[in-house]
């Protein structure tokens, strides 16, 4: 008896063991030496999503430091930024707001239209901040990285991993420490609006102060988190979760047992560019759509003649936005993009 109650209990446990195959890419680091207190599935390929905005800040803090643009200097909204999706600000054509706004709404409000502002101002073009972005990629070391938008809307031409975001959020950390407040904002205030931040461990986690949520379906939900605490700093990066509750949670959970094993693990850790290169990676990013988002609805016969009278002009060009259920799980009908 007492072994058969012995063998329940291990199997028992085994079960509340949560299973490496569900597992998504991971990793807790300390900012200032590179020293790696985590890691799991570093070098796997995964789709950015709205991370990809951190590359978007990082191009322009250097832009600023150069003297090409200024915080004060005029954003555009064109037809181009106009006819993204959201999420967005939807500044009519011809608007502008300040630099600096833009800068604060994207990594807020996580803004696919001012993106592209800050790109067509910042770079000329679209295309040559992409190119930017691309150049600054390869001088951080983010060997596995490419950009094809300054946004992270649905793109199978870009792609990261979870220890270049690392080598991102890094240089963003160090080289620009003048402007860390924007990562830690709360909220941001445009004309009448007042835009709330996604990155819900700003209000939860206890010395959290940064740095950017992101989401497609194909990428599941990702945060790079960062948080300072008695004087001492750690930035978790995780990728591939099925909801924000989740996300959230796992990022908690690798931030404060770093907090924790702090000592210890900052003597012993090996560096970003030491934690040794995983083998037998796929080629191409995972795609998750199936299991976040569910198949992609058919697409509806046409009908050969809508009367004018039974079809309300508000529900023209209707875009759907991102809504969380009480699961906390979406579904594909609620996500078409990205925060």
């Amino acid at each position: 008896m007492l072994r058969r109650a012995f063998l329940s209990f291990l199997a028992g446990a085994a079960m509340l063991v949560p299973s490496a195959a569900t597992a998504s890419p991971a990793l807790v680091f300390e900012p200032y030496n590179g020293t790696v207190f985590y890691s799991e599935d570093p070098d796997a390929l995964w789709f950015p999503a709205s991370l990809t905005k951190l590359m978007t800040a990082y191009v322009t803090f250097h832009a600023l430091r150069n003297g090409e643009v200024k915080f004060s200097t005029p954003v555009v909204c064109s037809k181009n930024a106009a006819a993204e999706p959201p999420t967005k600000l939807g500044l009519p054509v011809g608007k502008s707001i300040t630099l600096e706004t833009a800068i604060r709404v994207i990594i807020v409000k996580s803004a696919n239209d001012v993106s592209v502002m800050i790109a067509e101002t910042v770079g000329g073009s679209e295309e040559a901040f992409i190119d930017r972005m691309n150049a600054a990629a390869k001088k951080l070391g983010m060997t596995k990285t490419q950009f094809a938008n300054p946004h992270g809307l649905p793109n199978e031409q870009q792609y990261t991993t979870a220890r270049d975001l690392a080598r991102l959020a890094r240089a963003l950390i160090i080289e620009f420490p003048e402007h860390s407040d924007i990562f830690a904002m709360k909220s941001v205030q445009v004309g009448q609006k007042q835009l709330r931040t996604h990155n819900g461990l700003l209000r939860t986690f206890n010395g959290a102060d940064g740095m950017k949520t992101g989401f497609i379906c194909d990428s599941g939900f990702n945060i790079v988190v960062s948080a300072t605490r008695q004087g001492r700093k750690l930035v978790a990066v995780v990728l591939g979760e099925p909801s924000t509750r989740v996300r959230n949670a796992r990022a908690a959970r690798l931030l404060e047992n770093g907090f924790k094993r702090y000592f210890w693990k900052s003597l012993f850790g090996t560096s970003l560019d030491g934690l040794a290169i995983q083998a037998k990676l796929d080629e191409q990013p995972a795609h998750l759509r199936q299991v976040i988002c569910g198949p992609r609805p058919k697409k509806r016969r046409k009908r050969r003649s809508v009367r004018r009278s039974s079809v309300s002009p508000e529900l023209i060009g209707l875009h759907y936005t991102p809504v969380a259920q009480a699961s906390g799980i979406p579904t594909a009908a609620t996500l078409t993009a990205i925060n």
